[in-house]
């Protein structure tokens, strides 16, 4: 029996602790791998960096980092009040400086950065390699942006491995911690998710990230849900990556086929289009609950108002590319991924949180200027007709000087003239919040001395915290200001774990199209005898200047394709040849030879192998002009070209011509539409695709994984049905017909049992 002392005694106890975690702090704290992660009682986890100087407010029993280090809390130090609320109240605690930085996006960092060439860095004024420094540091150039320039934007290219990522974030966040008002880095990543064709599927974890088709590549499977999917996937390694917003995604219509940039849409369909962006940016911005949190990622769409159009198929990254143009009229199928898709998503998160204009100058469409200092453009379409309320950053580079019309630098078009800080002004009076791959912040600040020459302080104050309040809210709401640190261990094992890595190489096998299958040659037994004849890649010179000499290659992993069949030197030992080739690569539109004869230098991009004549191009081109040209007309009509991979259609018909009666199966990668006459009578069976590996490619030759995929675009008959389409309408081709008599047109593709006719057929074609 208890006495009544007893009782007493442990009532007592019971009301002193209620008393004291009634009145006691509702936070507890501990470090971890040199930062200190604080947990509030039904509420935000705060992280920091004790070496930042960063201190601790207690408030109400909770716990808020000081970021200002003033000692009090301040509104955008309070994690329990509304995201706009705190921008509002740190965009007017900020200096032009602070704004100036906070509108610059970085110029492409790798980590560590390259000891030279693009994107090369200094470690303590040293290249990388002689340094002694390690691949999460910090580099000098970052170092100067954070600190003297105010940046709190950061573009990363290549990582040495998730680790090195999450290490280098939190070297970068505790670095801009310990600066003026706290405000954390914001990194972003152009997409990363590509496939690796040699590399076997791997169900361990530990790749380097998930890897998936392309863009384009998923909208093959004609599943919105499996691009939500990848988003939802993606978010969550972008994050473990330190990565909070994404430059993606693509959402330009593939509505000219000759675009260098087709392989990053979603296909030429507006209505395909539009469900595959929606889709792509709810799953990457939008959380387990729907909402934003610390899972999710800002989405960039790109490119206002639609990137697709270009004359002839040039692309804007040069002067010979800076027109858009609209000979059907037709912008209004562009605007839809955007208006109907990336801004009406299903999720709470509601729109796109950023976008991105083209460098494009749209022809019709308010002053003849790249679509970054077009005011009509941005601020009466987007933000007037459409309510666009996100961030407008430009693309990267456009208010730097271009000395040639193919020289790979700045891409000022329709502005060339104009001095750097002029038009830094001229795109902000047009609506631009951000300027992609800008890194220092004096012509920002001449622009607003420009601005208040002409409207006064009191108004360009208010137009520079219009444009903070936007980008901070970006920052706000994903949670970095709470906890924009990582835990090293956790993110190698998130990053290309084995569920992703299942997902994403799901993904390929669905986005695999079947166009031929004469006599049902697919699917081939296992362990029948193959022949793999190797394929030739000439010499080539990328946009950056960096040349690849010619080679000879195997078309497939050959371990791969061994594990499925027996792999023998000559055609006479196969049943069956498997050749491996890539779609043609036509050029870019413009020659510098063509000019030094005499010509204008503008020439033909070709979608056939073979040579090409272009006998049906305009007289007279639609659109042109430069500073750097003395005419207007950038007509090629009746010259010629031929593709730098002609030897892939060779290598198609000498297989077929060794291989007498026996099965050729051809494989293609392709990066855009492309004209088959050349090389389908020399095929049995066909499979295309956008970027997987080759194991996927062997397990539908093999009959492990049935064909689904349907093409996202027309594969036209022939180039003179290209040269009539117009640059700005889909699907207005003559598709090529096959010798089995199917049309290889938008939506088309094959299985076991023949054309495909489901309910996805139905819905969009």
């Amino acid at each position: 029996m208890i006495s009544t002392k007893l009782y007493i005694n442990i009532f007592s106890v019971v009301l002193c602790g209620a008393i004291l975690s009634s009145c006691g702090e509702k936070f507890t704290s501990e470090a971890k791998d040199g930062v200190t992660i604080v947990k509030n009682q039904n509420g935000a986890t705060l992280g920091y960096s004790p070496q930042s100087g960063i201190k601790i407010v207690n408030k109400d029993r909770y716990a808020f980092k000081d970021l200002n280090k003033n000692g009090s809390l301040d509104a955008y130090e309070d994690w329990r009040l509304p995201v706009e609320e705190r921008a509002k109240d740190l965009a007017s605690k900020m200096s032009l400086e602070d704004i100036a930085g906070l509108m610059l996006y970085s110029s492409h960092q790798s980590i560590p950065g390259a000891s030279r060439g693009f994107g090369s860095s200094n470690y303590g004024g040293k290249p990388f390699g002689e340094s002694g420094a390690v691949a999460s540091d910090l580099s000098d150039e970052q170092k100067k942006f954070l600190d003297q320039d105010h940046l709190r934007h950061v573009l990363i290219t290549s990582v040495e491995s998730p680790a090195m990522a999450a290490q280098w974030n939190n070297n970068a966040q505790a670095f801009a911690e310990g600066l003026y008002l706290g405000i954390p880095v914001n990194t972003s990543s152009d997409p990363r998710h590509g496939s690796d064709s040699y590399a076997e599927f791997n169900a361990g974890a530990g790749g380097a990230i998930s890897m998936w088709p392309g863009t384009l590549g998923i909208a093959a499977s004609f599943d919105p849900s499996l691009m939500k999917q990848f988003g939802e996937i993606g978010s969550q390694e972008y994050r473990a990556l330190g990565i909070a917003t994404a430059l993606s995604p693509q959402i330009d219509l593939g509505t000219e086929p000759r675009w260098s940039r087709f392989d990053g849409t979603m296909g030429e369909d507006p209505d395909l289009a539009t469900d595959m962006a929606r889709a792509y940016v709810d799953g990457f911005q939008s959380t387990n609950n729907g909402d934003w949190g610390m899972q999710s990622v800002n989405a960039m769409v790109k490119h206002w108002p639609g990137g697709g159009p270009e004359e002839g198929g040039r692309d804007g990254h040069f002067g010979y590319g800076a027109y858009a143009v609209y000979p059907g009229k037709n912008l209004k199928d562009h605007l839809q991924p955007f208006t109907e898709g990336a801004f009406k998503l299903e999720g709470p998160t509601k729109m796109a949180s950023a976008i991105m204009p083209y460098y494009t100058i749209s022809i019709g469409e308010g002053e003849a200027v790249g679509n970054g200092f077009n005011k009509y453009l941005l601020t009466d379409l987007l933000r007037g007709e459409y309510g666009y309320e996100g961030v407008i950053c430009t693309d990267w580079g456009i208010t730097r000087d271009v000395s040639a019309i193919d020289k790979f630098e700045g891409k000022s078009w329709g502005v060339e003239t104009m001095t750097e800080a002029e038009r830094h002004y001229k795109a902000i009076v047009a609506g631009v919040d951000q300027f992609g791959g800008n890194n220092a912040m004096g012509p920002v600040v001449e622009a607003y001395e420009m601005g208040i020459a002409e409207h006064g302080e009191e108004y360009m104050r208010k137009r520079f915290e219009a444009s903070a309040v936007r980008l901070l809210t970006n920052i706000f709401r994903v949670g970095l200001f709470e906890n924009p640190y990582l835990d090293v261990e956790e993110t190698k094992t998130i990053v290309g774990n084995s569920d992703f890595m299942k997902a994403g190489y799901e993904a390929q096998l669905r986005s695999i199209v079947m166009l031929k299958n004469q006599n049902n040659t697919l699917p081939m037994a296992t362990l029948k005898k193959v022949y793999v004849p190797q394929r030739y890649v000439a010499p080539s010179v990328n946009w950056w200047g960096i040349v690849t000499p010619e080679k000879t290659i195997d078309a497939f992993n050959m371990e791969v394709v061994a594990k499925y069949f027996e792999v023998v030197e000559t055609p006479e030992e196969a049943d069956f040849a498997l050749v491996g080739i890539k779609s043609p690569d036509g050029g870019v539109g413009y020659d510098r030879a063509d000019l030094e004869k005499g010509g204008n230098g503008y020439v033909p991009i070709s979608l056939q192998y073979g040579p090409y004549k272009a006998d049906d191009a305009r007289e007279v081109s639609l659109a042109g002009g430069s500073p750097l040209e003395d005419f207007t007309n950038r007509s090629y009509k009746g010259k010629s070209v031929t593709t730098n991979n002609v030897t892939d259609m060779d290598l198609v018909n000498d297989t077929k011509a060794k291989m007498g009666d026996k099965p050729v199966i051809v494989s293609v990668q392709v990066a855009k539409p492309m004209v088959f006459s050349e090389i389908e009578k020399s095929t049995t069976a066909i499979l295309v695709h956008m970027g997987v590996q080759d194991q996927a490619l062997m397990e539908v030759i093999s009959g492990a994984i049935e064909p689904s995929g349907l093409l996202p675009f027309q594969m036209p008959a022939d180039m003179n049905t290209v040269e009539l389409q117009f640059e700005d309408v889909p699907r207005d081709m003559k598709a090529f017909v096959d010798t089995d008599g199917n049309s290889y047109d938008f939506a088309f593709g094959l299985n076991w049992k023949g054309v495909i006719n489901d309910e996805r057929v139905s819905k969009y074609k």
